[in-house]
């Protein structure tokens, strides 16, 4: 419990080799035993771990607790790139042992419907051992970093399963005579189909996985590579990475804004649509604040550096974004405790129905027995217990970071099916997004098509907005423009330009008068 006094801080931690709820449960464990830990989180889903904390706790115990609870934590937070080369190693890796498995499968299931010919057992067992060893190669590896845990995980229960079916009929392949006194059966396709089924399931996981760190990494894009300094009195370009606060920056009409800072020169209008939802720009003077990422619709401005980094605003919309993909859902919390006793209660279960069928089972009992033994493990196999859910929290909070909507928490996600009312507090927020021609209003004699193609014909080379809107509906309705000369952007009122000896003013009250 921390005091008023006491600061509370917050840090993520990429967790690798977590396999399922079990491992999250384990995770959690050992983070909250770490002095000075106030809460601890963690997100099968994104592999990360959201640990609060008060001062005096170093990061470093955190990452070696993970460590000591036989995980792997991240030393270095990854870049976007990282993210998304890694993601799309996994999902290729996940892809193409499915691939194997599932088309092995096919064919010794084939194989099972043919008449028996020399060898036959012989060659399901060829073709069943790479799906068993190669493809399901994940599943060893996790059930042994479970059993060195003294625990049952997701894994435990598909290794067991699995590798009871092709023992058994390893052993019924090499040494027959075992079983004379039942009716042998090979069990190559079940342990295959099982393996290729499960795999399937990874694979659509890595993909969703994979779709949220790129929506992740194309939020981070918006920031510019780049940014014009003045540096020793002169105009340099260099990396947004290596900006100082208190750097004078350039920016141009047309381009974004590096990081947060306060306009010093210029009267630019910015579309701010990125973090207020607002379509129109927003006309900015000397003093003014801009936003990193938002876009320089009109004018060369300078500006100050004033936030950098990761104390920019878009930052701190990705770290919102991940932190709430981090988070969990009330629900979610239920299933990881469920999900931490299901395994060994399943096991237990599985030992117990196969000692009941092979004393009380009829003959042959030792195969009905197994049978069973096997279908307790592979259909209680609860992955989607503790998959679902994080991996719809990361898919609907990376598609509304997309849209322009950010979501704070799992369980914010959660209550928002009870919403039936929503009350805006701004008109003209829901919008299309762009401007469009509404109304046209002449003074006779001269008619709609007449005023419109003279504004059009003006606004064909400004890039405003409004101007668009104009020039776009001067299209729909094909109308020829003219010529134009003299264009000249009037910043915060309008514009100007000449079509043959007429002059043209096309702006706001303001410019009228």
């Amino acid at each position: 419990m921390t005091t008023k006094t006491e600061k509370l801080n917050k840090v993520q931690i990429h967790v690798g080799g977590m396999t399922c709820a079990s491992c999250v449960a384990r995770v959690e464990e050992a983070l909250q035993k770490v002095p000075g830990v106030v809460s601890a989180g963690v997100n099968l889903a994104s592999e990360k771990a959201t640990v609060e904390y008060i001062d005096g706790t170093e990061v470093a115990d955190l990452r070696r607790a993970v460590k000591d609870a036989g995980y792997e934590p991240q030393e270095e937070e990854a870049t976007p790139e990282d993210i998304t080369a890694a993601s799309a190693r996994e999902i290729k890796n996940v892809r193409d042992r499915f691939i194997v498995a599932v088309v092995l499968a096919a064919a010794i299931m084939a194989l099972m419907w043919l008449p028996a010919f020399t060898g036959k057992s012989y060659l399901m067992w060829a073709l069943a051992t790479p799906v068993q060893f190669w493809a399901g190669w994940r599943f060893y590896r996790g059930a042994w970093g479970a059993l060195k845990h003294r625990t049952a995980d997701m894994n435990t229960l598909i290794a067991v399963g699995t590798s009871a079916a092709y023992f058994y009929s390893l052993v019924a392949v090499l040494s027959p005579g075992l079983f004379r006194a039942v009716e042998v059966h090979l069990y190559f396709d079940t342990s295959a189909m099982i393996i290729a089924l499960i795999l399937l399931g990874r694979f659509l996981e890595a993909r969703a996985k994979g779709k949220t760190s790129a929506a992740i990494k194309r939020l981070i894009g918006l920031q510019p590579k780049t940014a014009l300094v003045i540096r020793d009195g002169e105009e340099v370009e260099i990396p947004v990475e290596d900006v100082q606060v208190g750097d004078l920056i350039l920016v141009r009409p047309g381009e974004r804004i590096p990081v947060d800072g306060i306009i010093r020169q210029g009267s630019p209008g910015i579309d701010e649509s990125m973090v207020t939802g607002e379509s129109l720009p927003v006309d900015k003077k000397e003093g003014d604040e801009v936003v990193g990422a938002t876009v320089n619709k009109t004018g060369s401005f300078w500006f100050e550096a004033t936030r950098i980094g990761r104390d920019t605003t878009l930052a701190r919309i990705v770290r919102l974004v991940e932190e709430a993909q981090g988070s969990k859902a009330p629900i979610q919390r239920l299933a990881d405790i469920i999900a931490g006793y299901f395994v060994p209660v399943v096991i237990g279960i599985a030992v117990i129905t196969f000692i009941i069928w092979y004393f009380a089972g009829p003959a042959p009992s030792l195969t009905f027995a197994f049978l069973n033994f096997i279908a307790v493990l592979i259909i209680a196999c609860p992955c989607a217990l503790g998959l679902a859910t994080p991996t719809a929290i990361m898919v609907g909070t990376g598609k509304g970071a997309e849209q322009g909507i950010l979501i704070r928490s799992a369980g914010a996600l959660e209550r928002f099916y009870k919403i039936d009312t929503l009350l805006l507090d701004k008109t003209g927020t829901l919008t299309e997004g762009k401007p469009e021609v509404t109304d046209i209003i002449t003074i006779s004699p001269h008619s709609e098509d007449e005023v419109l193609g003279l504004a059009a014909a003006v606004e064909h080379d400004s890039e405003h907005p409004l101007g668009e809107a104009v020039v776009r509906e001067a299209r729909e309705r094909k109308l020829k423009l003219a010529k134009v000369s003299g264009f000249q952007a009037i910043p915060g009122h309008g514009a100007e330009a000449k079509i043959g000896r007429k002059k043209l003013l096309l702006g706001n009250l303001q410019l009228m008068k």
